[in-house]
């Protein structure tokens, strides 16, 4: 009963100390150990953030390494099995024994012993099975594809979180650049929403016309609070996919000019190195092959069973005339009723394969549809782009020219107001579109397969992958070139 009781396991919660401790070491892990903020970032530096610090690629980087000391592992499954043994035994009488005649059915022999009541044995033993040998080679080669195949889901990762900080770099950029005049045309609005109230109240208008304009103004602040609020979530999200700690101020570097990206490649060029680049078809083509070496392990276990084996042995019984010796022995093993299930092994194993094999078809059309929807994406973002371009200049100069009414005193504030109002919504579109025709751009480039950072860099640090990301128009392009010739 007491041994009982102390085997007994009653939940024991953490206490608010030890979770203390764990979110300060957490929060360590997370954010202390990279480079803080000296600047306004670039897009080049915020894709070298997120591929460095992003925990949700730090955990396939793991994934990949664990996947490697397995391999490791498997491949030592392949060696020969080495065991060592010791023992050592006690009797408290001796093990006496003695002989019966088989026909008389009397004792022939006097008792007698031929072991130590104590002793003890040691042993070195060397072993090593064909088959064994055959299935472990065969693992270690589905765990080397799997290795691969972990390999294309860490560059599909890293294509997406390159989109994502494409995407969300260029918000900031336009909520950046429209904060400082989103302030000011609402401090403006409240300036004339103040004067409206003084002349309604004097009664100096007619009630109808200024309810009107404290309607328009009140308008433009709803709009333009709204506005601010959406733009006011663009900085956070970029921070949390380059793993700034949240609520850090930082500052974009805004381009001096917004050009259009291009790739410069035919669409029939685009499928085929789509097929031939994709992270996804890849992982098919692997894990194709990883149900081809299955059946080839199915198949070797239904052979005969080899082992080879060597030994060396010590006993220190007294008894004995030879207390050390050496063996070798050879056994061959086969479980016959493995060529009853021969047949239907091999065939689901073949089902398995023709499953995959259809799996990968599939997904070949899949991806053929994504290039094909990408390019017109991007091309109808890109004629988007440039209709906004237009009209964002136009409603600059309708704004310029009714603000300068408004100072020659020719007209009130309202219709400025207004203006800058459609001024900043037209900016804001103009942001919107070009992200949108960047964000077409980079699903363009993942859709082909293309890798933003090039397979080899000078080295992981921080300032070297932003000098290799500084290159990824030039890396997009050479890539298309190659596939060109």
């Amino acid at each position: 009963m007491l041994a009982l009781t102390g085997c007994a396991v009653s939940p024991a919660p953490m206490s608010l100390g030890d979770r203390q401790a764990t979110l300060q070491a957490d929060r360590q892990n997370m954010f202390g150990h990279q480079e803080p903020l000296s600047g306004p970032v670039s897009l080049q530096e915020a894709m070298a953030r997120a591929l460095k610090y992003n925990l949700d690629y730090r955990v396939k980087l793991m994934e990949e390494a664990m996947a490697q000391r397995q391999l490791d592992l498997s491949s030592l499954d392949m060696l020969p099995k080495l065991a060592v043994a010791a023992g050592y035994t006690a009797r408290n009488k001796d093990n006496a024994s003695s002989s019966q005649n088989v026909v008389t059915g009397e004792q022939s022999l006097v008792p007698s012993i031929s072991s130590e009541k104590r002793s003890s044995t040691a042993d070195l033993s060397l072993s090593w099975n064909v088959l064994d040998f055959g299935v472990s080679y065969y693992t270690a080669q589905q765990q080397s594809d799997r290795v691969l195949i972990l390999q294309q889901r860490k560059r599909k990762v890293a294509q997406q979180l390159i989109q994502q900080v494409r995407e969300a770099w260029w918000q900031a950029v336009g909520a950046q650049q429209l904060e400082d005049r989103i302030d000011t045309l609402l401090a403006e609005t409240n300036r004339a929403l103040e004067d409206a109230r003084q002349v309604e109240k004097l009664k100096l208008r007619a009630p109808l016309e200024m309810l009107n304009y404290r309607r328009q103004l009140l308008d433009v602040i709803r709009q333009m609070g709204m506005v601010r609020n959406a733009l006011a979530q663009a900085k956070p999200r970029l921070a949390s996919i380059m793993n700034v700690p949240p609520g850090t101020d930082f500052k974009v570097a805004v381009p001096k000019d917004l050009p259009s990206p291009e790739l410069g490649i035919k669409l029939e060029q685009m499928e085929e190195m789509a097929l031939l680049g994709r992270p996804e078809l890849n992982e098919a083509r692997y894990n194709e092959r990883i149900n081809v070496i299955e059946t080839r392990k199915a198949i070797a276990k239904l052979l005969p069973g080899l082992e080879f084996s060597v030994g060396q042995h010590y006993d220190s019984n007294k008894f004995l005339v030879h207390n050390s010796w050496s063996d070798a022995g050879l056994r061959v093993s086969w479980n016959l009723l493995n060529l009853f299930s021969a047949g239907p092994i091999t065939k689901a194993a073949d089902a398995q394969l023709q499953v995959a094999q259809a799996q990968r078809m599939a997904l070949n059309m899949a991806v053929l549809t994504q290039v094909h929807v990408a390019y017109l994406d991007l091309q109808g973002k890109s004629r988007q782009f440039a209709q906004e371009q237009e009209l964002n200049d136009v409603e600059q100069r309708i704004y310029q020219q009714n603000r300068n009414a408004t100072d020659s005193g020719v007209q009130g504030r309202l219709p400025a107001i207004l203006a800058d109002a459609n001024a900043v919504f037209s900016t804001l579109r103009l942001y919107q579109s070009y992200g949108d025709l960047q964000n077409a751009y980079g699903q363009m480039a993942s859709s082909l397969g293309l890798d933003a950072l090039p397979e080899r860099t000078s080295s992981y640090e921080l300032p070297a992958l932003t000098a290799a990301f500084q290159g990824v128009e030039t890396h997009w392009q050479s890539q298309v070139s190659g596939s060109k010739q």
